[in-house]
């Protein structure tokens, strides 16, 4: 049990006085650069599927056609 309380104590410690937290500006320019990626991403992921499932369906259709 000993050990347990003194993880806790130790992490807490770590948290309040170890870790360095963003200020809020740096906390904004993090999230558009996640939104900014996720977005891009996303769109490069749909124009693959968009690419790959009009290139399936013509080799489908020159195939059982």
């Amino acid at each position: 049990m000993n050990k347990i309380a003194t993880y806790f104590r130790e992490s807490y410690k770590e948290l309040t006085e170890k870790v360095t937290w963003p200020n809020w500006k740096q906390l904004q320019q993090s999230t558009m650069i996640v939104l900014i990626a996720t977005l891009v991403i996303t769109a490069m992921v749909s124009l693959m599927d968009f690419v790959t499932g009009g290139a399936l369906k013509l080799i489908y259709n020159q195939l059982f056609n």
